[in-house]
C-alpha cells in the first residue's frame, strides 16, 4: 500500500526553488514510452501548483509542464539511448548552468547524476528509477554521502539498504483527462512493456494460450537488444491468437488499456515499480501479475488485480480478472497514487534532507568555535 502523504499546513515554510533534472533521451511528458518522464511531468505540475518554483532541465526544444524549461541540447537524444556520453554531456551542461544562489535543491532523475552531484554547489536529492544492484549498485555505492537517494518502492530499497536513502516515495499518475471504462473490457489480454526477458512476453503468450484468451503484445522494440530478443524468442511463439504492436504512441497505448480484458505482468525480475500497472488500473483495467518487486505495493489482490506465485496459476487468474470492478481499480489509483501525494511526498523529503544538512553544518560550526 502506498505511503500516506496528506496535505500538511506548512505556512511557515517558504516555497522551494527546485531544479528538476531529467535524462536527455525524451521530452517531458513523453510522446509514447517513458514512465520516468510521465512521472516527472506530473510532479513538476503538482509542485508548481503548491507554489514552488520549478525549473526543468532537459533536452529538446519543447516540454509540456507548468514549470520553466531549460534545454541543454536542441534535440532529444533518444537515437543515442544506451550511450554514456550524451547523458554525461547533458549533466556537465546542467552543472554549469546551476548557480548556488538560484536554487534550494536539485532533484535529479538521471542514472549518472548522483555520481557527479557531489561537485554541485546546490544540494542534490536523486530518485533511483532502476534496481540498485549489480553495476548500477556499484555506481550508487560511490555516491557522495551528501547526496540523498529516494527509492520509488520499499521493494527497491530493500535490495540495497546500505545506500544513503533519504526517503521512499511511490511514483504517481496524473489522472486529469485520463480515459476510463465503466464495465469490464471486451478486448484481449494486454501485455505492455519493452521486449525483454525481464518482462516475460513468452510467459504471457503461453498463459493466454492455456487460458484460451487472445493476447495483444504491445512492446517497445527499437533498440538492438529488444529487436534481437523479439526475433529469436518471441516471434517463433506468435500465432493467430497473438497480435503484435510495436512502439505505440501515447494515445494508442491508452486505447489499448481501456479496451483490454486485463493487463498481464509476468515479470521475471524484481520490478522496482511498474508504471504500466498504475496506468492500467487508472483506466479500470485490472492487473494479473507475479508476486515480485513492487507488485504487492501497487496491486490489491482480489480488488484491483490478481497476484500469482507460479506460471501455472496465470490462466485461471486471467479468466477471473474480468469479474473485478473497474471502478475499484480507478479509485485505488486516485486514493493512493495521485500526483498530489507524489508532490507532498517529495516536499517532505526535500525539507527533511535540507534540514539535516543544515543541522550537520551547524554542528560543525559550533564544534569549530
Amino acid at each position: 500500500m502506498a505511503v500516506n502523504h496528506p496535505p500538511a499546513a506548512r505556512a511557515s515554510d517558504r516555497p522551494l526553488r527546485i531544479a528538476m533534472v531529467v535524462p536527455p533521451w525524451l521530452s517531458v511528458p513523453p510522446p509514447g514510452y517513458g514512465g520516468l518522464e510521465q512521472v516527472v511531468a506530473g510532479l513538476v505540475d503538482a509542485l508548481t501548483r503548491h507554489g514552488h518554483e520549478v525549473t526543468l532541465f532537459g533536452a529538446g526544444g519543447h516540454h509540456g509542464t507548468a514549470g520553466d524549461f531549460v534545454s541543454t541540447v536542441p534535440e532529444v537524444q533518444y537515437p543515442r539511448l544506451g550511450e554514456s556520453l550524451p547523458e554525461l554531456a547533458h549533466l556537465a551542461r546542467v552543472n554549469r548552468m546551476i548557480n548556488a544562489g538560484d536554487f534550494d535543491v536539485i532533484h535529479d532523475h538521471t542514472t549518472i547524476g548522483p555520481l557527479v552531484a557531489g561537485r554541485r554547489a546546490v544540494p542534490t536529492v536523486a530518485t533511483v528509477h532502476g534496481n540498485p544492484v549489480g553495476e548500477y549498485g556499484d555506481v550508487l555505492g560511490e555516491v557522495d554521502r551528501d547526496v540523498g537517494l529516494v527509492a520509488i518502492s520499499h521493494a527497491q530499497r530493500r535490495l540495497n539498504p546500505v545506500l544513503p536513502w533519504a526517503g521512499t516515495v511511490h511514483n504517481a499518475l496524473d489522472l486529469r483527462g485520463f480515459p476510463r471504462k465503466t464495465a469490464p473490457g471486451p478486448g484481449p489480454v494486454l501485455w505492455l512493456a519493452r521486449f525483454s526477458p525481464d518482462k516475460g512476453p513468452d510467459v504471457a503468450i503461453r498463459a493466454c494460450r492455456a487460458a484460451g484468451l487472445p493476447l495483444l503484445l504491445a512492446g517497445k522494440c527499437n533498440e538492438p537488444a529488444e529487436r534481437r530478443y523479439y526475433e529469436q524468442v518471441v516471434a517463433p511463439l506468435v500465432g493467430d491468437d497473438v497480435t503484435v504492436v510495436f512502439n505505440a504512441d501515447r494515445a494508442e497505448t491508452l486505447r489499448m488499456l481501456v479496451d483490454a480484458r486485463c493487463l498481464i505482468m509476468p515479470i521475471q525480475w524484481e520490478e522496482p515499480f511498474g508504471m504500466v500497472m498504475l496506468e492500467a488500473m487508472a483506466t479500470g483495467t485490472p492487473v494479473v501479475a507475479f508476486d515480485r518487486g513492487a507488485v504487492p505495493e501497487l496491486v490489491r489482490p482480489g480488488v484491483t488485480g490478481l497476484v500469482c506465485e507460479r506460471p501455472e496459476e496465470l490462466p485461471a487468474a486471467l479468466r477471473a480478472a474480468n469479474g473485478l470492478d473497474p471502478a475499484a481499480c480507478v479509485a485505488h489509483v486516485a486514493e493512493n497514487f495521485s500526483v498530489e501525494r507524489l508532490a507532498y511526498g517529495y516536499e517532505e523529503v526535500f525539507r527533511r534532507f535540507l534540514a539535516g544538512r543544515h543541522d550537520v553544518r551547524e554542528s560543525v560550526r559550533v564544534a569549530a568555535r
